[in-house]
């Protein structure tokens, strides 16, 4: 019979060690239960970490980091479905510059005239060739800054078509030869263009919540007015705000009741105040908070030669170049054009000098 205090001859035990279950005791004598219920009485309370203001300024940064690069992907998604908006016979004549961030470079802004059917108001068009409805010149880089508008009836050579007004050359030939006749009558070369799509214009206005527009009184009647199914606008003298409707048809006004002595200069002044306007919305807390909308709605609303990585450089650009007053071509008298029309006649003395403001 084996001796009980024989060491040797006991049995041998493994010990095997389970996980611990949901509720069962930690290796500290707590379990999830105990936490749920506090602590026993007696007993410390374990320490929690405390919300510092280090640790808040690093939480805010995290988000605020997050929310530009969501705003950077809807973005450059965004451009790249629009990419090729652009006809390759326009791109062949750009200069295709730098984007504007240690160099200037020079972009043509067009808008057609081009309106929806059943639009009854003067001069628009609704089907067949539409002619530029605004034409603007930006140059910006490496500290530069400038804007300089064209009247639309300023009477040019239209290279092959002899002389016309200068949004002519958009009904004929397209945004290729606007940039031929532009860079022919100014002599300076144009790096890149952006075609307005005005169809989409107050989807842009609207996701940036609005917009803060400054100046005179402005009452005019956009496709025959609320009685013959159009729009009516109506603004005070001073600061309003305006929804996307209400920009488009401000931009659109070549009427106004509140004042019938404006031409297209006042018209291309307060397109300027109107671009201004959306550019300092979207440098506001209120535009930041909607970034990722605008972000997606920009490419939509404005075609350009550029792809989505370009196109995000260009903004940057333009962003970090200051903002520049609009200069507006002025006319010196009218000339009667071929076919019996008449334009705005601009003085060499008039464009030699705005163009050197622009170029310097």
């Amino acid at each position: 019979m084996p001796d009980p205090t024989d060491t040797a001859a006991a049995p041998e035990y493994k010990l095997y060690r389970a996980r611990p279950r949901p509720f069962q005791g930690r290796r500290d004598g707590t379990s999830m239960l105990d936490e749920l219920r506090g602590a026993p009485p007696g007993e410390p309370k374990r320490k929690r970490r405390r919300i510092t203001v280090g640790r808040v300024v690093r939480w805010l940064l995290l988000a605020i980091v997050g929310w530009i690069l969501l705003s950077v992907v809807l973005f450059l998604i965004s451009a790249t479905l629009q990419q090729d908006a652009v006809p390759d016979s326009a791109q062949s004549r750009l200069g295709g510059g730098g984007i504007g961030l240690t160099s200037p470079q020079t972009t043509l802004v067009l808008g057609s005239d081009r309106r929806t059917p059943g639009t009854k108001e003067p001069g628009a068009s609704v089907s067949g060739p539409s002619r530029s409805d605004s034409i603007l010149l930006l140059r910006f880089g490496g500290g530069h800054s400038a804007k300089l508008s064209i009247p639309r009836d300023t009477v040019v050579d239209i290279p092959g078509h002899g002389r016309d007004k200068i949004n002519a050359a958009y009904a004929i030939g397209g945004p290729a030869l606007t940039i031929q006749t532009i860079e022919q009558y100014l002599g300076i070369d144009i790096d890149h263009l952006f075609l307005v799509n005005f169809a989409n214009f107050p989807d842009l206005v609207d996701a940036m919540g609005g917009i803060d527009y400054t100046g005179g009184c402005v009452v005019s009647r956009i496709n025959g007015g609320f009685k013959n199914g159009g729009f009516t606008l109506r603004l005070k003298r001073g600061t309003t705000h305006i929804d996307g409707r209400q920009a488009l048809a401000l931009a659109r006004t070549r009427k106004n009741e509140c004042n019938t002595r404006e031409d297209d200069r006042t018209r291309a002044r307060r397109q300027q105040k109107i671009l201004s306007a959306m550019k300092s919305r979207v440098f506001s807390l209120g535009g930041f908070a909607r970034l990722p909308l605008i972000s997606w709605n920009v490419p939509k609303s404005v075609q350009s030669d550029m792809g989505g990585p370009r196109l995000l450089g260009y903004a940057l650009g333009l962003a970090v170049n200051g903002n520049a007053p609009t200069r507006v071509l002025k006319p010196s008298g009218f000339e009667t054009l071929p076919n019996g029309g008449s334009g705005l006649d601009v003085s060499d003395a008039e464009k030699q000098a705005e163009v050197q403001r622009f170029l310097r």
